[in-house]
């Protein structure tokens, strides 16, 4: 029984070129939208504290 689950598995991880390709992109838009929201943060702190300071 885990021999044939085994395979299943093994068959099932193969993927066509587009879903691979869709799930790079998906990393990599997860990394773009990671940056931008701690950029934003940042940004947005250091006017505040600039406010506060100046």
């Amino acid at each position: 029984m885990l021999m044939a689950r085994q395979g299943r598995h093994g068959a099932t991880r193969r993927q066509p070129k587009g879903a691979a390709l869709e799930r790079w992109l998906d990393r990599w838009l997860d990394k773009i939208v990671t940056v931008a929201v701690v950029t934003a943060l940042v940004v947005g702190l250091s006017a505040v504290l600039a406010h506060w300071l100046l």
